[in-house]
Parts: structure tokens; C-alpha cells; sequence
């Protein structure tokens, strides 16, 4: 797959991936910013601040503009905030660049944040926070995050606080923009059927008008767990939800790969360890997953499960047990073999999108500030060997890096902290 880079003088990068066996387009805009940036008075701003992008601008100032163009032509548009990074995206038909291109400049460069459209959004963001509360098999993971990191950035969720987003004024969102939203750190990213030259020079043109300026640096995550811990959000519902995870590896180690991997074999795919012993073997669970995680300065691996309230015990302690089988035991040849060939196919599959390709190299150079092909990449799972997983199976199945995040009608801790022995 190939691929252009260039940077512009005010520090922003500038990504072109064609792709010609395509009719779509991808225009996504990323910023190193995210909930990992904020303070207990600003919780939640990034997130707030995302929305506002798309409540209208000079040229575009009615509410629903910016959605009612892009309609128009059948586009898929979106934005998205996490703890890292905040990106937004367009896409178009190929024909459809120069739309994608002037609605996605227009609203980072010339937003209103109308103090009227700021009331009506808080309003939004709190139904927002109601419905994710709603949903335990999502909520379940923040939980299990905030147990991970406790009362730190990196542990608070991302859609903030009620109190703060209650309180936010207009002043705080264009102090936070003017700090966070500069050249220095974004990267514009078009991948798709696109003519490379014009659309080079456009991005070049319009986005050239992003200040300079280095960002706000975020606070270092601060790790220090010497025991096992588990966290109950008590709540009356059907089935309990439950993620079991260990600490692990930042998106700089070597040693990601082979979590990767170990993620896949435990409980990745239909045919993964987990999903044979929980669900096909034992009818425990319906929904089953496992995956790997990697931050810039901090990582875990999580297995999650939706179990029947008295079934939770047992599915807790047989994660636990595939955990410690999987460092007493390690990995066969043939088991990895296939893990690095189920590996390969979902990250083709995945490629095929050009949102996909889009977020692919944006994610790296945003970062990293350097680029892997898919290619790369899988030399990279290619290279991992049995000895690699044992070692990373050594680092992280540990009792003291052991967590539990459990949504359902519990309340005592005790019986499932018995169960946490590797």
C-alpha cells in the first residue's frame, strides 16, 4: 500500500493514500487531544468541545447545516473523542472532495460556539452520559479503567463529569482549542479514489491557515498496583458484565505484537480459547471478547464476558484459569501460527475501507510520527515467536496486575478477590 507524507510550515502533517479500486473517500482530521489532557475542572471539555465543531460556522451558521449538506450527497460523517486523541471525518463519494475538504476545514477553522447552541448541547451530552449508563456491556469497560488508574486522567471517562459539563462556559472551549487544536499536533489524512495532486495542494492551501504552536502536554500515568482489585457498579440488570484484564504494554513496545496475539488466541476469534471453554463448551455466555490495548504510556489486555448473575464466579475464575494456563503452558507452534493468520485476514478485510486506511496511518503518524505499511506490520506479528508470547504471558498473567470491573446486582467484592490467584 502505498502512501505520501508531507508536513506544513505550521507543524501539520499531510497523509495521501490512493486507493483506485475504490468509489469512496475518506477526509479524516486528527488532534492529540483528548480526556487525558484535562483537569477535574475541564473533565469532559474535549468531548463537549467535539461536538460544538458541528454547530455551525461563519459561512455555514444555522444548526443542522454542516449534517444537511453532507446528507445531501449520502455522505457518512462522524467525530470521536477518546482519552488520546479527537478526530473528524467525511466520507464521500470520490467525486466529493472538495465538499469533504471545505466542510471538514470549515468547521475546525471557523466555528461560532454560539452560546445559545452550547446550552442546547449540554442538554445533549447529558442524555448522551444517561444512555451510556444504560449500556453495561459498554459502561463495563470504563470501570474497569477507572479501577486500572484510579483518580487520574487516564482513570476519569471520557464524557466527563455532570457537574462539569453543567458548568462549562464558552471561554473554557476557546481556551482549550486556542491550546490544543495547533498545527504541531494534527495530522489530515485522505485515503481513497482521489486525484493526488489537486487534493495535495488543497489540504496544503486550506489548512495552512491552522496556527502554529505546541500543544498542552498531558500528565504521565501513574501505575502502582501491588495487589488484585476488584470494582462492583451495582445495578439491577439482566445478566451481569464483567472484564477481567491485566496491565500491559504501551504502543511503543516491541512486545505489543505478541499481546496482540495472545488477546487473539484467549478470546479474539469464534474459535479462540475463551470463546470454546465459556461458550461453546459450557453455554456461560453469549457475548465473549478479548483484546489488547496500548496507550502512548500505559496498555492492558481485557477478556470481556455478559454471564447469568449466578454464573459470574465461575466465568471469573475460568478467565483467571486460561491466564495462568497460557504463562504455565505457553502457546504451541500451530496455535500461533493460526492466531498470526487470523491476524492477517482481519487486517486485509479492515483495509479494504478507505475509513479504515484513513485511521491505519493517521493513528501511526499522529503518534509515532512515522508510518508502518500493513505489510510492516504483519512482518512484525510475522517475527513473533512461542518464546516472545511466553515472555509477555510471564509479564502480565501476575496476580498483582490482575482487575476486575463487574456491573450487575453485586455487592461484595470478597468472593470474586479469592478467585484472583495465579
Amino acid at each position: 500500500m502505498q502512501y505520501s507524507k508531507t508536513t506544513l510550515p505550521n507543524g501539520m502533517r499531510v497523509i495521501t493514500v490512493p486507493m483506485h479500486d475504490t468509489k469512496s473517500l475518506t477526509l479524516l482530521v486528527l488532534f492529540g487531544t483528548g480526556s487525558k489532557y484535562e483537569t477535574r475542572s475541564t473533565s469532559g471539555i474535549s468531548h463537549f468541545l467535539e461536538h460544538l465543531f458541528f454547530k455551525g460556522t461563519k459561512r455555514r451558521p444555522r444548526p443542522g447545516q454542516v449534517h444537511q449538506e453532507l446528507d445531501d450527497v449520502g455522505a457518512e460523517h462522524n467525530a470521536f473523542t477518546s482519552k488520546e486523541l479527537t478526530g473528524y471525518w467525511v466520507k464521500v463519494d470520490s467525486r466529493r472532495f472538495d465538499l469533504a475538504l471545505d466542510i471538514v476545514s470549515d468547521i475546525l477553522l471557523d466555528p461560532l460556539f454560539d452560546a445559545k447552541e452550547i446550552e442546547k448541547e449540554r442538554g445533549v451530552i447529558l442524555q448522551e452520559m444517561s444512555m451510556y449508563m444504560d449500556s453495561p456491556m459498554r459502561r463495563v469497560h470504563e470501570v474497569f479503567e477507572s479501577l486500572l488508574y484510579g483518580d487520574q486522567p487516564a482513570g476519569w471517562e471520557t464524557i466527563g463529569t455532570k457537574e462539569v459539563i453543567s458548568s462549562l462556559k464558552r471561554a473554557e472551549f476557546a481556551k482549550y482549542r486556542e491550546s490544543q487544536y495547533v498545527g504541531s499536533n494534527a495530522v489530515v489524512i485522505v485515503a481513497g479514489n482521489f486525484a493526488e495532486d489537486m487534493a495535495g495542494k488543497r489540504i496544503h492551501q486550506i489548512f495552512s491557515k491552522i496556527k502554529k504552536g505546541s500543544p498542552k502536554p498531558k500528565l504521565k500515568v501513574k501505575e502502582a498496583q501491588k495487589s488484585p482489585k476488584v470494582s462492583i457498579e451495582y445495578k439491577d440488570t439482566d445478566q451481569s458484565h464483567v472484564v477481567i484484564g491485566v496491565r500491559g504494554y504501551t504502543m511503543f513496545d516491541e512486545d505489543r505484537y505478541a499481546a496482540a496475539l495472545l488477546a487473539t488466541i484467549l478470546g479474539g476469534k469464534t474459535s479462540s480459547r475463551l470463546f470454546r471453554e465459556i461458550r461453546e463448551k459450557r453455554g456461560l455466555a453469549y457475548a465473549l471478547m478479548a483484546d489488547a490495548e496500548h496507550y502512548t504510556d500505559s496498555g492492558y489486555l481485557s477478556v470481556y464476558v455478559g454471564t447469568p448473575h449466578d454464573k459470574l464466579k465461575e466465568v471469573v475464575r475460568r478467565v483467571v484459569e486460561a491466564f495462568a494456563k497460557i504463562r504455565r503452558e505457553g502457546v504451541s507452534e500451530r496455535e500461533l501460527s493460526r492466531a498470526k493468520d487470523f491476524y492477517r485476514g482481519h487486517l486485509a478485510i479492515g483495509l479494504e475501507s478507505s475509513d479504515e486506511v484513513a485511521s491505519f496511518f493517521g493513528t501511526q503518524e499522529l503518534f509515532k510520527k512515522a508510518l508502518m505499511t500493513p505489510e510492516a506490520v504483519m512482518e512484525r506479528i510475522q517475527a513473533v515467536t512461542t518464546k516472545d508470547l511466553q515472555r509477555a504471558a510471564n509479564f502480565m498473567f501476575r496476580p498483582e496486575k490482575l482487575n476486575v470491573a463487574i456491573i450487575g446486582p453485586h455487592k461484595d467484592p470478597q468472593p470474586f478477590r479469592v478467585l484472583l490467584k495465579l
